[in-house]
């Protein structure tokens, strides 16, 4: 009977449901994985709650870039992230191709199998969406000092933008909301940045700027509309270069999205 292991929307929920498929030696034929949230019953299946623990996590992060080296690792890693329910099948199904190369480092040129062509699929949507963040994310000095972002992105890149961030202002106190997942990226002075979840927020202490942001964003905005040729615009080629929901938290743009 196939066995489905039930898992979170989440890194460490997924690798621990492939840790326990691995384990107990399944093939991609008579296992699968499930997203909590989001399953669909299957007839003359056995459906199997995953234990999530981080050494399970850890255990198969190693062994990724042991057996099938750092590109491949990269590439599983952020189809992990994305939005697909099936991604959970890929992944494990391109783990478990490779076991049967006589080089598994070169799995990931092994496009002809369906779920290395899903994961590649995937990996490369995760990776342009985190690109694009890095170039739009706009962060706002709050009263405080802390420099905050917050961000509603479809897959959960944040882990990919963090350290870009965190390359680029290492001296400062910085926070990037993934309002979407609910997770944060915090980030303090001289220190390594973290990952943070499970914390309510009142999102309106985070509208109370300072009097230098407040000033920043009206002279920006002023930048903007003067640069702007009017004869010139195009609302075709804006959206194919910034589509309308990467808008939502951008400065240019607070004044039409709420």
């Amino acid at each position: 009977m196939r066995r489905i292991y039930v898992c979170h929307d989440d890194v460490t929920g997924l690798f621990s449901a492939i840790y326990d498929a691995w384990r107990e030696r399944r093939e991609s034929g008579d296992a699968g994985i499930a997203l909590r949230g989001n399953i669909e019953q299957q007839l003359f299946c056995e459906y199997v709650e995953t234990e999530e623990q981080e050494k399970k996590a850890v255990a198969v992060e190693r062994l990724i870039k042991k057996h099938l080296g750092m590109e491949a690792y990269g590439k599983l890693y952020a189809a992990a992230l994305s939005t697909d329910p099936v991604k959970g099948d890929a992944v494990l199904g391109t783990m478990l191709a490779a076991r049967r190369l006589s080089d598994s480092h070169k799995i990931m040129d092994n496009l002809t199998n369906p779920s290395v062509e899903k994961v590649f699929e995937l990996s490369r949507r995760v990776y342009n969406e985190a690109h694009f963040f890095k170039e739009f994310l706009r962060f706002k000095e709050l009263t405080s000092g802390i420099l905050f972002a917050r961000i509603d992105p479809k897959s959960q890149v944040v882990t990919l933008i963090a350290p870009h961030f965190a390359d680029r202002l290492p001296l400062e106190n910085w926070v990037i909301y993934d309002r979407t997942h609910k997770v944060f990226a915090v980030h303090e002075a001289r220190k390594q940045w973290a990952l943070v979840s499970g914390v309510d927020v009142d999102e309106s202490r985070m509208e109370d700027v300072s009097e230098g942001e407040q000033e920043m964003r009206r002279l920006w905005k002023g930048f903007c509309k003067t640069i702007a040729i009017e004869e010139r615009k195009s609302s075709q080629r804006q959206r194919q270069n910034l589509p309308l929901w990467y808008r939502v938290n951008m400065t240019e743009f607070q004044e039409t999205y709420s």
